[in-house]
């Protein structure tokens, strides 16, 4: 390869090749004009029909793509629209469900309260309105709710209610008969004209009659008396959490065996009697129980005569609470029984006297001062 440069000219020398002006070929070394610069053609060549084909062969391809997206940009917005629709009517079903459930559950005034919080046009609060509504749930779940779930329960729950209707003067008045019984003189039952079903006498409840037979008294005196047990425990540091459940387990226990003696009795002689005023008489004890330990743990701990005071006090409860039991079941017992069975006498006196049994058993005096 050889050349020369000459009045703005540049000559070059290639096997067979020729000098070109502008539009020179592509076979070897070009003349070039001032300014002008090229291999194997001009600088037209990229700009000429060489150039233009390129580019027309390179923007084809570009819009295809563009063009195809689109259409699968709209089919994923179609298919997206049709799950959005598939998902609202389970959701849409699931809503008037549980509406209907709400408006058949609920009374009205609780339905119209509820769809007011969910569409959050929530009216301003009134604690009037707030607590008839939550009254008249509580009534309705209770008249026609679980107490139906369970067998049996409904009907436990209404033989109970009787006796646990009480009040403040009730439980005072029994409270000191109980403690007191020298001073009564009345031991009868009120009896209502409307008799039971079965022909039974049926007698009028703890709020119209200070002789009837509760269960309030018995149970918060058994609660009480394990609690102050407890607190004698922890007097003389021996406190420990076991304490609770043995001592109402050996009370549970015994009064138990003491019931089902009892109606032993009144079975062999042939009266009638309903376990739970069983329960509700042999339960009176805890109220003498719960006299004695806190008198022991009063006198023990300004006098340190614990285990005297209680068991002083005890001649008295036990006492009290045998001569009420007598009386109780004087009454109760009819006074013509089986001819073959036990006396009346004796089986009245037998339960009077367990009391003292049953009341030194469960007592608990091992860590008074």
């Amino acid at each position: 390869m050889s050349g020369f440069y000459e009045g703005g000219t540049y000559s070059g020398y290639g096997g067979g090749n020729s000098s070109s002006n502008a539009g020179g070929s592509s076979g070897g070394y070009n003349n070039y004009n001032a300014g002008g610069v090229g291999a194997g053609g001009s600088s037209d060549a990229f700009s000429g029909s060489m150039g233009s084909a390129p580019t027309s062969s390179y923007s084809q391809p570009m819009q295809q793509p563009s063009s195809s997206s689109g259409q699968q940009h709209q089919q994923q917005q179609q298919q997206n629209q049709q799950q959005q629709q598939q998902y609202q009517q389970p959701s849409n079903a699931m809503n008037n469900a549980m509406n209907n459930a709400m408006t058949n559950l609920w009374n009205p005034t609780m339905a119209m309260a509820a769809t007011a919080a969910a569409t959050g046009q929530v009216p301003p609060v009134d604690s009037q309105f707030i607590m008839g509504g939550v009254e008249s749930m509580g009534k309705h779940l209770f008249e026609t709710g679980w107490a139906k779930a369970v067998p049996g329960l409904e009907a436990s729950m209404i033989g109970l209610r009787p006796y646990f209707a009480v009040d403040n003067s009730y439980v005072k008045r029994k409270m000191t008969k109980v403690l007191f019984p020298f001073l009564y003189r009345d031991w009868a039952r009120v009896e209502i004209m409307e008799p039971n079903p079965d022909g039974s006498s049926k007698y009028a409840p703890p709020q119209e009659d200070e002789n009837a037979p509760d269960l309030y008294i018995p149970s918060m005196g058994l609660l009480t008396y394990v609690l102050l047990c407890a607190l004698c425990y922890g007097n003389a540091g021996k406190f420990d959490p076991e304490v609770l459940p043995d001592v109402t387990s050996k009370c549970v226990v015994t009064q138990i065996l003491e019931v089902i003696a009892i109606r032993i009795g009144f079975y062999l002689m042939e009266a009638p009697v309903s376990i739970l005023d069983l329960l509700c008489y042999t339960g009176y004890k805890y109220l003498g129980l719960s006299v004695n330990m806190l008198s022991g743990l009063t006198v023990g701990h300004f006098l340190g005569y614990g285990h005297r005071s209680y068991y002083f006090t005890y001649l008295w409860t036990a006492t009290a609470v045998s001569y009420f039991i007598l009386k109780v079941m004087a009454n109760c017992i009819p006074r013509r029984t089986s001819a073959v069975g036990p006396k009346r006498q004796f089986m009245v006196l037998g339960f009077a006297g367990s009391q003292f049994a049953t009341c030194w058993f469960v007592s608990q005096t091992a860590f008074l001062k």
